[in-house]
């Protein structure tokens, strides 16, 4: 993964992790439901903007690369589980 992606990449996951260890902490001092809900939407935002970010550097880099080297049957074999996972959410 090229730099600039990387960082922003990790620099999202740590904001997961934050929210993620308040939703723990709101659990553990049973703060009302609807507030920890929020903090578990917002994960699942983050979680979905991360993919969002992976899959726009795997389309930019790794599938225009599987395209020059002729394994364009590759690249559609992982859209199409990708495209599978994302139909099970």
């Amino acid at each position: 993964m090229k730099k600039p992606a990387r960082e922003r990449a990790l620099h999202r996951i740590k904001i997961i992790q934050g929210h993620l260890k308040k939703i723990a902490d709101m659990i553990e001092k049973d703060i009302y439901c609807i507030e920890i809900m929020t903090q578990s939407l917002a994960v699942q935002s983050g979680l979905k903007s991360l993919n969002k970010l992976l899959l726009a550097h795997h389309l930019e880099h790794c599938a225009v690369d599987q395209v020059r080297t002729g394994e364009t049957e590759k690249m559609v074999q992982e859209l199409t589980q990708l495209y599978d996972l994302e139909a099970r959410s």
